[in-house]
């Protein structure tokens, strides 16, 4: 259907007139092409593209309910770019197909010249379940977002919205259709707190599920620390915060929380003043049971609040043990120690190898990538 008019048209139309009766006034602008209208999350969305003798004239937008006999002005807009121009009609209900068309309007006379009309039908909002599960997992510098894909099941899934559960209001991070997401511009040492929707293929979006929190931090695996009769320079560690920071330092280096020393054949581990380390050793399979992790992982999954100790322990492969320092400020920081293996080079010097994590928040306990995270 064309429409070449003045804005008497418009009232025209209204009033539900016959088209080849409108008047034609003065010089018609060129036509918009291609419209294509459709439905997305509580709104109709136009778009079509500039006539080819488009001179920069404005655009009307005309609709109607399909039942109705008559169209009306909508809105007019000039939102255009790339040769293409789009407009949201938000004041639309469910359950109805509504009809519409987009005019060009002549600057001088106000002549109108049509698009073809196009047809969408609004559905009633039924959102996909929320996920009833989400766990952040705690990297080094990194946090990863996962929970339970059951929203996937659903014939109209599309697609999981991350949020970022900030004080002031969400922040969206980012969109996926599989059920894990990584932040990478989260930061150690800062906890973060996340939630997961789901929204299907017309923009409906559930309600969020539990929110999950975790907190980054340092984790470094296979640091070589040699005994202290053998390397003195090379047999103390601290923990640190970053990777700009040297772990390994000289055994009698006062920045040190501990050193490697060999007594009786074996190797122990001495603290420093003011460290203590927690009177119980366990048995792991790794220092982290993070992602990828086999299903039969054993870490220890937080640091204890009581029971800790100022005593040498020996470095015993498989084991891992729990140590309290004191950061910046003198607030305690606590941080994990994991024996991979004790052995002696080619020179008959003998190290320690150990993977290790360190928690740069003061007093929050959590170590292991799953520790103080979880669903609130």
């Amino acid at each position: 259907m064309k429409r070449i008019a003045t804005t008497c048209l418009a009232a025209c139309v209204l009033a539900g007139c016959e088209e080849d009766r409108a008047l034609v006034v003065g010089v018609a602008p060129a036509a918009p092409e291609d419209l294509r209208a459709w439905y997305y999350a509580g709104a109709v969305e136009l778009a079509w593209s500039l006539g080819r003798q488009w001179d920069g004239e404005p655009f009307r937008v005309y609709a109607k309910r399909e039942a109705d006999a008559a169209y009306g002005f909508v809105a007019e807009t000039t939102s255009c770019m790339a040769g293409r121009c789009r407009y949201r009609d938000l004041n639309v209900a469910p359950d109805v197909t509504y009809r519409y068309y987009v005019a060009a309007v002549a600057r001088a006379g106000g002549a109108e010249a049509s698009s073809r009309e196009v047809a969408v039908h609004v559905p009633r909002p039924v959102p996909p379940p929320a996920p009833r599960f989400a766990e952040a997992v705690a990297l080094d510098g990194a946090a990863y977002v996962r929970w339970d894909n059951a929203a996937a099941s659903e014939e109209d899934f599309s697609l999981y919205a991350v949020y970022l559960d900030h004080e002031d209001e969400p922040v969206l991070l980012g969109e996926t259709d599989s059920p894990g997401f990584i932040d990478f511009l989260a930061e150690n040492g800062t906890t973060y707190a996340y939630f997961v929707t789901s929204i299907d293929e017309d923009g409906h979006e559930s309600g969020g599920s539990p929110v999950a929190q975790a907190t980054p931090r340092p984790d470094y695996a296979g640091e070589v620390v040699r005994a202290h009769r053998d390397s003195p320079g090379a047999s103390g560690f601290r923990f640190t915060a970053s990777d700009a920071e040297q772990a390994v330092v000289g055994g009698a280096d006062p920045s040190r929380h501990f050193r490697v020393d060999a007594r009786a054949d074996e190797l122990w581990i001495d603290l420093a003043e003011g460290v203590a380390v927690h009177s119980e050793m366990r048995a792991t399979t790794a220092l982290s049971c993070g992602p990828g992790a086999d299903a039969d992982c054993v870490s220890w999954n937080e640091a204890p609040a009581r029971g800790y100790v100022a005593k040498s322990v020996r470095a015993t492969a498989g084991f891992t043990m729990i140590f309290r320092v004191a950061g910046e400020g003198g607030q305690a920081r606590f941080g994990a120690v994991r024996v991979e293996s004790a052995g002696v080079d080619q020179d008959g010097h003998e190290f320690v190898v150990f993977d290790w994590a360190y928690q740069t928040q003061a007093n929050n306990r959590g170590l292991d990538r799953l520790a103080g995270t979880g669903s609130g």
